[in-house]
């Protein structure tokens, strides 16, 4: 008899250059033996030097990408990442909740490497709303989490009062990716489950090729879980397979270019 095929879904933008995006999430599953289907929320004309075009998705055909795959081959976890208005969020946040998706990561992506604005103001509001509520684990990075908060979180115990701020609005676990506070000399992200503060540290590596980071992080995460790894455990080798894969950059692009999705296959070989 076969063994189960762990299952996760990205319901996210495509980024054509794809170092982000649906396409960094299906590399990511593939890498860690997921079998990876997507719902593309976005079509973005981009690459490594800054996104010059956006296409939303019609929010029924979001919707029907979704019955797709969940009705035929189901899911074990899933993901959302650039959602670039209200309609679409609506509808991800019926069909997690029809199909009983309980795994699922919010990603609340909300401004590209280059600085382009990737959800509209009013969203931000609905994520709180709409998304945290239903999520597993939230994946917020310093600035995103700063716009969701609405104050600096230059302070651990600011950081901390804002882990606990999205565990009210609803979120199972939360993880604030340090990784933009320059003034730590290790990368350190905090995860909260409501009860335990757990500090993650990593070397911090300078390039400017981390493009794709955050997306890569939280499908990371998400195939893990898919994989019934709990979710603390699953942030640390999420951690540990962005480390490698920032620390050993592709080089491709003359701006910010994509992480290296296979890296961690070079500590295996």
């Amino acid at each position: 008899m076969m063994n189960h095929i762990p299952r996760a879904l990205t319901i996210a933008g495509s980024d054509s250059g794809g170092g982000a995006g649906i396409q960094a999430d299906i590399k990511t599953f593939q890498e860690l033996e997921v079998y990876g289907m997507s719902a593309i929320t976005a079509i973005t004309a981009q690459n490594t030097l800054g996104v010059t075009g956006i296409q939303e998705i019609d929010p029924d055909i979001v919707a029907k990408q979704i019955d797709a795959v969940v009705s035929d081959i189901g899911v074990d976890a899933a993901k959302t990442g650039m959602i670039a208005n209200i309609e679409i969020m609506q509808i991800i946040a019926e069909k997690v909740k029809q199909y009983q998706i309980l795994n699922l990561v919010v990603d609340p992506v909300m401004v590209s490497k280059s600085g382009h604005s990737l959800l509209e103001e009013e969203a931000r509001l609905a994520l709180k709303e709409l998304l945290i509520p239903l999520a597993m684990v939230v994946t917020p990075n310093l600035p995103e989490a700063e716009v969701l908060i609405g104050k600096p979180l230059d302070r651990l115990e600011a950081r901390k009062e804002a882990a606990q701020m999205f565990i009210d609005w609803g979120a199972k676990h939360v993880v604030i990716k340090g990784g933009h506070d320059k003034n730590k000399e290790k990368a350190e992200d905090l995860f909260y489950d409501g009860k335990e503060f757990v500090t993650l540290s990593a070397e911090r590596f300078e390039t400017k090729h981390t493009h794709g980071t955050g997306c890569t992080f939280s499908a990371a995460i998400t195939a893990y879980l898919a994989k019934g790894v709990s979710p603390l455990e699953a942030v640390h080798q999420a951690k540990t397979f962005i480390s490698q894969a920032i620390s050993h950059p592709l080089q491709i692009g003359k701006g910010h270019g994509p992480t290296n999705h296979w890296a961690h296959r070079m500590r295996r070989e």
